[in-house]
């Protein structure tokens, strides 16, 4: 798969997060099974030598069903695996420098709350934008302020005056019933963890949710 043909699975992505329920493979496998076709695994305050062999597996079953795999954070890694991707927040690597490592090739996705964080990152040579978050959410630490759909509306308004043409997707705390309003918004995809696996079946829930991007129902 190419790069382009890579970032159009993106419109829906899966971020992995530890439920005591599920591990973070059966998580990936449970949205992978339901239809999404984008995936990332993020492991906070975990030692790269415990991520790496969950990479490795985590990888080979998006292979399996022709998903786009994303490290979190670890740009090392992603190189090392040949992940597709790497997805960067505030506090990580800056994404310029991520860029001189890992080439043209990978996927560079940045973090940003704020229009002038889209503006760093477009510069910067990120491929698309994580915007958030949408409401408040237990599986970040340190949230930035909330931006609710007015916030989406805002950045995304200001983004076309100054004719920047960059995938913005939506995260932080989105349920099944906000997707329509928040598409609406402007934004091109959206990133889903909680309401996914706290669903009392993961799979399916996924299968809802897209068919409620593609068919609106």
């Amino acid at each position: 798969m190419m790069k382009d043909e890579k970032l159009k699975n993106g419109k829906l992505q899966f971020i992995t997060h530890y439920t005591e329920r599920y591990s973070y493979l059966d998580a990936a496998h449970m949205a992978l099974e339901g239809g999404c076709r984008w995936v990332q695994l993020r492991m906070k305050d975990t030692s790269m030598e415990d991520i790496e062999p969950v990479a490795l597996e985590m990888q080979s079953l998006c292979r399996q069903y022709g998903a786009t795999f994303i490290i979190d954070d670890h740009v090392e890694l992603a190189g090392k695996l040949h992940a597709d991707g790497v997805h960067l927040g505030k506090k990580d690597m800056p994404i310029a420098d991520a860029r001189r490592i890992l080439g043209k090739e990978y996927i560079i996705g940045g973090t940003a709350n704020t229009l002038e964080d889209v503006l760093q990152h477009y510069e910067a040579g990120a491929d698309y934008i994580g915007c958030g978050p949408f409401r408040y959410t237990t599986t970040k630490k340190n949230l930035s302020p909330i931006l609710g759909l007015e916030g989406y509306t805002a950045i995304i308004r200001r983004m076309q005056e100054a004719d920047i043409h960059l995938p913005v997707v939506a995260i932080g705390g989105i349920t099944i019933a906000d997707i329509p309003a928040v598409m609406q918004a402007g934004v091109s995809g959206i990133a889903l963890s909680g309401t996914v696996l706290h669903a009392d079946n993961p799979t399916k829930e996924m299968r809802r949710i897209i068919s409620l991007m593609e068919n609106g129902e």
